[in-house]
């Protein structure tokens, strides 16, 4: 696909017909005063407000400024998928549309992907002004994550990224999976992935977007990740060792109680009374789904080419 901006700004947005106009002037200053040619490429997520309506006005203006609006609210992730699918800049930088991401940190990600070459650059909120009861979860999350990709980032929840182009045509966000985008990045090959300490803002239009399903949901999105990341091409490499491990465990126990019977306690109790044999039993039954739960995700995965739908209502300017 033709490039033809270098810098496309994705701007998922639920609910923030306030900050949307301030967002918009403050972007375009920063691209004209770097001599950048851009597209702003705002996501609708189904706002119950004005927002749509703030969008339209913004195209009429100047046709820089495009959207996309859901006919219903899909998640952040869901907007994500949908604008990368848009973007034509060679660069992509992603921020929230709360005014808490400052473009002005635009001019030097971009010049981090291009200059440094790196595939992705994700913002580090190092001071932020997030409630405690934010802050300290993020904390842990992020903590895991480190520990379970293999990834040394600070701030993976972080709305302020870039990416190269072909960095975001390369995969598929989901679910709530834009927490853990930088992974999803590696898995497909971009292994050059760079940490970019950014300002934070206080919110200054209307209230946070997050509840406490995010408490649940991001460490099952992060085992997710890591499974898929791994094993998604090859969930017989999973499954299969942890069937043969439990298959071997009960056939320890069996070799070990036909033994015991054979030559050792020929006069003692039966071995279906023998607490072993239930632990063999259920080793081998067990060792036995393992690999039946394998064979099934390959099937599934070798020929499952199906992507996610999102109803689009409207756009503008989009392609």
């Amino acid at each position: 696909m033709e490039l033809k901006y270098d810098i496309s700004v994705v701007v998922p947005l639920f609910n923030e017909e306030e900050s949307l106009p301030e967002l918009y002037s403050w972007i375009k200053r920063v691209m004209d005063e770097n001599k950048f040619s851009f597209e702003i490429v705002f996501i609708d997520d189904g706002s119950k407000d004005n927002s749509w309506s703030v969008i339209e006005k913004l195209n009429e203006e100047d046709s820089c400024a495009k959207g996309i609006k859901f006919q219903r609210n899909y998640g952040k992730s869901a907007a994500l998928q949908k604008g990368f699918e848009a973007v034509q800049g060679a660069v992509v930088i992603t921020m929230d549309a709360d005014l808490q991401d400052s473009p002005d940190e635009i001019p030097e990600l971009y010049r981090m992907i291009v200059e440094e070459e790196l595939d992705v650059v994700s913002g580090w909120k190092k001071k932020r002004y997030d409630p405690m009861t934010k802050t300290i979860p993020t904390k842990l999350y992020n903590w895991a994550a480190r520990r379970i990709t293999g990834i040394y980032l600070h701030d993976f929840n972080c709305g302020l990224k870039a990416y190269k182009n072909v960095v975001v045509k390369s995969i598929e966000v989901y679910g709530d999976m834009h927490r853990y985008i930088p992974p999803l990045a590696k898995y497909a090959g971009f292994n050059r992935i760079g940490e970019k300490v950014v300002q934070h803002q206080a919110r200054k239009y209307g209230t946070t977007k997050f509840g406490l399903n995010r408490f649940i949901n991001g460490p099952l999105d992060l085992l997710s990740v890591a499974f898929i990341g791994k094993f998604a091409k090859k969930p017989m490499h999973l499954f299969g060792a942890l069937g043969m491990l439990m298959f071997m465990i009960g056939f320890g126990f069996s070799f070990y109680l036909i033994i015991d019977k054979v030559f050792i306690d020929q006069a003692g109790k039966l071995i279906s009374s023998r607490t072993e044999f239930f632990i063999a039993l259920a080793a081998m039954i067990m060792g036995v789904q393992f690999f039946l739960a394998g064979f099934v995700a390959e099937l599934i995965g070798r020929n499952s080419s199906q992507r996610n739908v999102y109803l689009v209502e409207k756009t503008l300017d989009v392609n």
